[in-house]
């Protein structure tokens, strides 16, 4: 009896990015970004997403993975061809980020400081002529938690700004960081780093 195909849907989150949701998990409990084809070498996942024209970056979490792209064509053209590189990189049960790439992950110690820094010199300097205000909570392995406050917090565009303005900026000055996760949008599911109140 032939195994039913692994489900995958695809949400575009922006013209340059998209975010596919496997049906079973691609890389368990743990995230991992691929900010270009150099870092993707022995992760089979990573290679064959790359070998697809356009992929500018892969970010592997749990059984989320979320394609950056610079072409013109449009997420369901490329999308196809992600889905087919995401079913054979299952099919061959190879793991999903290469040992040596995961050793390459500073401790969160380090990563925590680095973050602050870039907080403090560059992004908070920055939403604050908005009355804003970015925190870091905490960072747990590779995962980092920030709050939005201030002008930040309850915005409509804050989802496009910890995607675009934040990630972008800690993810240029800090290596290994894997999932940058606003806690706002996480006191429950997976990953969650406020446990709600038991009544």
């Amino acid at each position: 009896m032939t195994p039913s195909p692994v489900a995958i849907t695809a949400e575009p989150i922006s013209n340059a990015m998209c975010r596919f949701t496997v049906g079973s998990p691609v890389y368990p409990e743990a995230a991992f970004y691929f900010g270009g084809k150099d870092r993707a070498a022995g992760s089979a996942l990573a290679e064959r997403l790359f070998a697809i024209d356009g992929v500018t970056s892969v970010q592997v979490s749990h059984d989320q993975i979320t394609v950056g792209k610079a072409t013109a064509a449009d997420w369901p053209v490329i999308g196809g061809q992600i889905g087919t590189a995401i079913r054979d990189f299952l099919a061959s049960g190879e793991p999903a980020v290469s040992d040596s790439a995961r050793k390459s992950i500073p401790p969160a110690n380090e990563i925590r400081e680095r973050v602050q820094q870039v907080l403090d010199t560059e992004i908070n300097p920055s939403v604050a002529s908005h009355g804003g205000v970015i925190k870091l909570i905490d960072v747990k392995d590779n995962l980092v938690y920030i709050q939005m406050g201030g002008g930040c917090q309850g915005c409509g565009q804050a989802d496009v700004t910890l995607k675009f303005g934040i990630a972008t900026a800690i993810r240029a000055a800090v290596d290994g960081v894997g999932d940058i996760l606003d806690v706002t949008d996480h006191a429950s599911g997976r990953n969650p780093y406020y446990t709600p109140s038991k009544k």
